[in-house]
């Protein structure tokens, strides 16, 4: 079903031509990509897909059988040939052997690495033995929004049969792992005609001979439900239909910038959070819903859903107060926990962060907080899969969610805390955003370049909209789409002003470093400084500077977490320079705004810092014209003499680069000057004249 529950079947997007030439491993891969392009088929990182393959044995040169299976982690529509862990099925099938009962079930996994084919590296999955013992050589295992729909209905066993007759069969509900793999052996022995069997608050599992018949009928069996639904669901009341009007898209994003700092600094005191809002189509219709409240507070069905999720969203109003939002988390947070000491186990791993992931918020849409961007995004997306799923299932059934003692033994599984234990520790500025403007010139953008090195989300601003997208486009692709985002901003407009930090407080939730850079430059004999000229570079050194660090201090008190403001001025905010009065006092106001915010924030833990650059020509767009040649003239110097001139002016004989304002910019916006506010550091290879003391 699309959004609206018409019917929308999937394509076959099979090419032959581009599969003629591959191996068995290659169209394995070829087949997964496929399956996981569509999130209708599967969600992110969401089921498996195997191939059992004839390989030559690297030590007798003997044929093999092998399996090639997803492994662990991974996610079947980005991952490449190596993201398939390798296993040897005389191996496999010998782990039977030593299986002991369901009561012992997990530590199977520990047998898994003897099982592995040529040394492979990538470790293979908790699923690897439902792929094993499924006496095929492909297997589909995806979580279609159609079937888990089917799969999640209190009478799931009698719709299995009213949708696919015999070809797909039914199983109940049993944790991933070795015993369900033998469960899948067992079906297929008991029914030899099935092309499939459908898992109860799960998934589906389908098969063939071939590659290219494993894929159609997975998607022949999604369309199979995907028309069965729309035909049921077709004429009927969705979620008991609406009981909000929709608001127009401007007024939801601005509820959502106007709530999300308070939600982001209530959760994010111990770990910070990163946001991200939706207000597609299936979201708006379930927030606006009679029955969403009913149907939220039900949870999630499939695993991999409330993995993402947690068991159930939080619902909160959009005209929710400060204190009445801190009331709702925190008696989420205590729900929490009497779910954990309800179901813990003597060896549960213990309490993790009890705060919600999903906020439902009625008339505007889902907000989700996760630990980064791409797991707040991919939870949303999750969600949205959620809510497709209890779409059908409510409408053409009774919606029935995994039950709390099962989803908390998923959800605190050993083998689960085992794989959070070998995450890499976060980089020092994951969970940070951070907002530059002057983002598309050489300075602004070599700070991007830093703060994204070290994990932070960067908004980068500028007025020239062609160097932002450059700028962007550049450090979308060497650090990825979730971490960047693009706002044109005239520093000089207090609405654009406005507006630029409403789109990055949707983007990501809110602010914690915010960085000023943007600037212009101008050289002229005061007698032959015009009025225009002198208010130019104090609109943008000065007003500019005043009205990014307004905005600043509002979101940022809003979310009650502190921040990190960082002024770019210049060495001419010190030092006095011929021929450019209107310049060198703007720099100078923004160097005693600092001070003054530095005073004013300090209270709120928001943390003012001046950086003082000098001569930084690499890269720079003042320095490309008329600016060069107006300094060079001041000199008495041709324009190419003048970045040796500044060398050689300095004490330290070198020049000042992009790279050296961004590690200042890195130190002053990270933990690593928490206790500095209200500073100046002159990143200018050394200058007498514009020493602070």
């Amino acid at each position: 079903m699309d959004d609206h529950g018409a019917t929308n079947l999937l394509d076959d997007r099979w090419d032959a031509q581009a599969a003629a030439d591959l191996d068995e491993a290659g169209l394995l891969l070829y087949r997964s990509n496929l399956l996981g392009a569509d999130k209708r088929i599967t969600n992110y990182g969401g089921g498996n897909t195997s191939a059992k393959v004839s390989e030559q044995d690297p030590l007798t040169g003997a044929a093999v059988e092998v399996l090639w299976v997803k492994g662990s982690g991974g996610d079947v529509g980005t991952m490449k040939r190596d993201g398939f862990a390798t296993l040897y099925m005389d191996k496999l099938q010998a782990l039977k052997g030593l299986y002991r009962g369901p009561d012992h079930e997990d530590e199977m996994v520990g047998y898994l690495p003897h099982c592995t084919f040529n040394l492979n590296p990538r470790a293979a999955s908790i699923d690897t033995p439902l792929h094993a013992y499924v006496p095929y050589p492909h297997v589909d295992h995806m979580h279609p929004d159609a079937a888990i729909a089917i799969a999640a209905t209190a009478n799931s066993r009698e719709l299995t049969r009213e949708v696919w007759g015999e070809e797909i069969g039914w199983l109940p509900w049993r944790r991933p792992g070795f015993e369900l793999g033998l469960w899948l052996e067992r079906f297929v022995a008991e029914n030899p005609n099935a092309k499939g069997v459908l898992l109860a608050s799960h998934g589906l599992f389908t098969w063939g001979a071939t590659s290219r018949d494993c894929y159609r009928q997975t998607l022949e069996s999604i369309n199979k439900a995907i028309a069965w639904l729309a035909e049921r669901t077709a004429g009927k009341a969705i979620f008991g239909g609406a009981r909000l009007d929709q608001q127009p898209a401007a007024d939801r994003r601005a509820t959502a910038a106007r709530l999300m700092p308070g939600h982001r600094g209530l959760v994010g005191v111990d770990e910070p959070k990163i946001g991200h809002f939706d207000d597609s189509a299936p979201v708006l219709e379930f927030v606006d819903a009679q029955d969403m409240e009913t149907l939220a507070a039900l949870g999630t069905s499939c695993p991999d859903h409330f993995l993402r999720t947690k068991i159930r969203p939080m619902v909160v109003e959009a005209d929710a107060s400060p204190d009445a939002l801190r009331d709702r988390i925190g008696d989420y947070r205590a729900a929490y926990a009497g779910y954990y000491d309800r179901c813990r186990h003597p060896d549960s791993p213990a309490l993790r962060d009890p705060n919600p992931v999903v906020y439902l918020v009625p008339g505007v849409g889902m907000i989700t907080f996760a630990k980064d961007k791409p797991t707040a995004r991919i939870a949303g997306e999750f969600y949205v899969n959620a809510i497709n799923v209890m779409r059908g299932a409510a409408t053409v059934d009774s919606y029935v969610g995994l039950s709390e003692q099962e989803a908390f033994n998923i959800e605190y599984w050993l083998l689960e805390e085992a794989k959070l234990r070998r995450m890499p520790k976060p980089r020092p500025l994951t969970g940070k955003v951070a907002l530059v403007t002057g983002g598309g010139g050489g300075i602004g953008s070599a700070i991007a370049e830093r703060l994204l090195q070290e994990g932070a989300c960067v908004v980068l601003a500028d007025i020239d909209a062609a160097a932002l997208d450059a700028v962007g486009a550049a450090l979308s692709g060497q650090h990825g789409k979730d971490q960047v985002r693009t706002v044109t901003m005239d520093v000089t407009d207090e609405a654009a002003v406005q507006r630029s930090f409403q789109d990055a407080l949707v983007a990501y939730g809110g602010l914690d470093i915010v960085v000023s850079n943007a600037g212009i430059s101008s050289a002229a004999p005061v007698e032959d400084t015009d009025l225009s000229l002198w208010q130019r570079n104090v609109d943008i050194l000065a007003t500019g500077y005043f009205l990014v660090a307004r905005e600043a201090f509002r979101t940022m008190k809003a979310q009650g977490l502190g921040g990190s403001i960082v002024f770019i001025a210049s060495k001419n905010a010190l030092a006095a320079s011929p021929n450019a009065s209107a310049y060198c006092t703007a720099k100078a106001a923004e160097v005693h705004l600092a001070r003054c915010l530095a005073l004013e924030g300090a209270g709120s833990g928001i943390r003012v810092n001046v950086i003082n650059p000098d001569a930084v020509l690499q890269g720079s767009k003042i320095w490309q014209g008329e600016w060069r040649e107006q300094r060079a003239a001041a000199y008495n110097l041709a324009p190419d003499q003048l970045e040796e001139h500044y060398r050689q002016r300095s004490l330290l004989k070198r020049s000042v680069l992009p790279a050296d304002v961004a590690e200042a910019a890195y130190f002053l916006a990270s933990d690593m000057s928490a206790k500095s506010t209200g500073n100046i550091i002159n990143v200018d290879a050394g200058n007498a004249q514009s020493f602070t003391r």
